[in-house]
């Protein structure tokens, strides 16, 4: 893997994980991660308006980042809104939620944008869900961008 940018720790983890596992397996894997997304709390859950569509995404799924403090170091909290009805996507919002979530906002903003890719899921899901995944990604880089100052 030289010449690639790395990865935030806990998604090498879970990257690693994805690759250490027979090709069938994989989407098992990626449907534990939905069952783990957090339901939103009530301060969004109630204001559906105040998270951001992600239209790359083939079901419907919001995203909403919070950032305590301003600069690389500022926290990030991640929060997701996707349907039960969609497992594959809301495996990818449990991974960005586990591997980001609690992070440094230079930490969020560095993570290289063929994170799904180097997921090892290439062959078990379509182009277009792994395009959703980078949707997801790019609103989250963006909404942290904007709200620590970098």
């Amino acid at each position: 893997m030289s010449g690639q940018q790395p990865l935030p720790a806990a998604l090498q983890e879970i990257a690693d994980d994805f690759g250490a596992m027979p090709p069938g397996e994989r989407l098992s894997l990626l449907l534990e991660f939905s069952d783990e997304l957090p339901d939103l709390p009530e301060r969004y859950a109630d204001h559906p308006e105040l998270l951001e569509p992600v239209p790359e995404c083939q079901s419907p799924i919001f995203v909403v980042v919070e950032v305590d403090g301003e600069g690389p170091e500022a926290r990030v909290d991640l929060f997701f809104s996707a349907p039960a009805e969609a497992p594959t996507t809301r495996g990818f919002a449990g991974i960005l939620h586990e591997g980001l979530d609690g992070r440094t906002a230079a930490e969020v903003v560095g993570t290289p944008p063929d994170l799904p890719l180097r997921l090892n899921i290439t062959d078990q899901v379509s182009p277009l869900r792994l395009n959703g995944m980078a949707g997801m990604l790019t609103r989250i880089t963006r909404q942290v961008t904007q709200k620590a100052g970098l």
